[in-house]
């Protein structure tokens, strides 16, 4: 890890950079009607999008030219994968809720050192919440300690999630569940599980590292617990920058909700090759 002064000097650049981010991300959500198109079916992309990228490019390799950089909207470069250090951005996570004015996006910067995120933030403008954290430093929400609930029990689990989901008639156990809000944004919803909102979250499809690289630290730092859907540690700046599925849940529902997921994929599996 950085020395103190270093890590204390990356600290206030990344909150510098990702206050700056989500001021110009809730300007261009102020003004409405910002221009959009797809990147590919189904995947929304805006101008807001493209312009808080390049700023938080700007500024972040801009102070540390020596860090490698991964963003949803920048263009890989593998030179990446020689930096010890490497900031993982997405710039407005949850698009589709940004395009139709809702408020569930959000702005996701971590700072990655040899795999591992060391320093995460999630701001949400349009909510007026910032999520920081810091490896073994703890989490904040507005300044404010959190911690993931204390529930022990899977009878009436807290899931951002579908209602149509939990009742899909695929999955092997019937749920016992509440469905809580899903923002567009996952990071948001794995910071509903950090600040106790909801009790765990699941995803059974791959989603990309700078989707969750800030969310992991934040809930880990909360004391849950977060792995892919096969139930292993995360690990970020990888060749292919995904991770296959993710459970984050309090400690005592992870394996329950990772044994679930597990059956559910299967399931589901097994409904799509029958003739």
């Amino acid at each position: 890890m950085p020395d103190a002064s270093g890590r204390a000097d990356d600290i206030a650049l990344l909150l510098g950079a990702t206050r700056s981010a989500a001021a110009l991300a809730l300007d261009f959500f102020a003004r409405g009607n910002v221009a959009r198109w797809d990147k590919a079916p189904n995947n929304p992309v805006s101008a807001a999008d493209i312009a808080v990228d390049a700023q938080l490019k700007a500024e972040l390799l801009g102070a540390r030219p020596g860090y490698g950089w991964l963003s949803e909207e920048t263009i890989d470069d593998p030179a990446r994968l020689a930096a010890h250090r490497v900031w993982i951005v997405d710039p407005i996570d949850g698009t589709r809720d940004f395009i139709h004015g809702r408020t569930g996006w959000a702005v996701s910067v971590a700072l990655i050192e040899n795999g591992i995120a060391i320093i995460g933030a999630l701001a949400a403008p349009a909510r007026g919440q910032l999520f920081v954290a810091v490896a073994g430093g703890g989490v904040t929400l507005n300044g404010r300690p959190l911690h993931v609930s204390t529930r022990a029990d899977m009878a009436g689990v807290r899931l951002p999630i579908d209602t149509a989901t939990l009742t899909a008639r695929f999955w092997p156990e019937p749920w016992d569940a509440v469905a809580v809000e899903k923002p567009n944004s996952l990071a948001l919803r794995i910071g509903h599980v950090a600040a106790g909102v909801a009790d765990g979250f699941i995803e059974g499809r791959t989603i990309a590292e700078w989707d969750v690289a800030a969310a992991a630290l934040i809930v880990r730092e909360a004391g849950g617990t977060i792995t892919d859907r096969d139930g292993d540690a995360l690990k970020f700046n990888r060749p292919s920058p995904a991770v296959h599925g993710l459970v984050a849940a309090t400690p005592a529902l992870h394996a329950d909700l990772l044994r679930r997921l597990d059956g559910g994929i299967r399931a589901l599996a097994a409904r799509r090759r029958a003739p």
